[in-house]
């Protein structure tokens, strides 16, 4: 199951339970975002069909997380940074809220030299997705259809 907005909570989006920790999974969601330099609304990535916290998540669980880091990120920025806010991103959009920390925590988390982080546990909205599209099966390429929308505005003289 997927949300619709890629910042929405699971018990949220199906239960309609909202909470401190629906706050939470948003900002790991921004934070994953901001390190990969993707958005997790429309990811797509040639070798799956996960969404980016899915993508992130298998990139942590096989121990590459450096994979995820945008190669736009102006340097210096420490590695050790960088992972830290993966980790943390990570601890944020775990599936069961009760599993996520509270704002505050992460704000500890990110400020500390050296925190001890708990490892995280499957992200929410993992699974794999099913996108509207046209299979081309001389090239093995996916092609992916997207809305459009044009807006017409009328000013008088």
């Amino acid at each position: 199951m997927i949300a619709r907005s890629g910042y929405m909570s699971p018990e949220y989006a199906i239960d309609g339970l909202f909470s401190v920790k629906s706050d939470v999974f948003s900002f790991g969601v921004l934070v994953l975002e901001t390190v990969s330099g993707k958005k997790n609304r429309g990811f797509y990535h040639p070798d799956h069909d996960f969404n980016l916290l899915g993508h992130a998540w298998r990139l942590w669980i096989e121990e590459r997380p450096m994979k995820l880091i945008d190669s736009l990120i102006e340097k210096p920025v420490p590695t050790s940074e960088l992972l830290k806010s993966i980790h943390v991103g990570l601890l944020c959009v775990q599936l069961r809220p009760e599993d996520r920390p509270t704002m505050s925590s992460v704000v500890l988390m990110l400020d500390s030299d050296n925190p001890i982080l708990p490892q995280p546990k499957q992200p929410g909205f993992y699974t794999e997705r099913s996108l509207t599209e046209t299979d081309s099966s001389s090239t093995g390429k996916r092609f992916y259809t997207q809305n459009q929308v044009t807006v017409t505005v009328l000013e008088g003289r």
